[in-house]
């Protein structure tokens, strides 16, 4: 159940990279699984740092998924960024 906590969390705050202008590596599509990703790594991390197993749920395991959201999204940003870089013309 915390799987789907987590990718829910990732989903949910995926919709705010509309605000940010689109260097995403890959795109929307980019910016999705590294929102998702990012969210299931840190909602999995803490988890299990927890003690806890998959199946306890409580409003801790949608708010872990937070910062790896942020940090995966930001990861697939700095890639594009990176790529958008590389070919422009110098």
């Amino acid at each position: 159940m915390s799987l789907l906590v987590w990718f829910t969390m990732g989903l949910a705050l995926w919709h705010f990279t509309i605000f940010l202008p689109d260097r995403f590596w890959g795109g929307i599509v980019g910016a999705f699984l590294g929102s998702v990703a990012g969210a299931i790594v840190s909602g999995a991390a803490v988890q299990i740092a927890s003690g806890r197993t998959i199946g306890d749920t409580d409003i801790a395991t949608a708010l872990a998924a937070i910062p790896g959201t942020a940090i995966g999204v930001a990861i697939v940003y700095a890639l594009g960024v990176r790529a958008e870089r590389l070919r422009a013309p110098a």
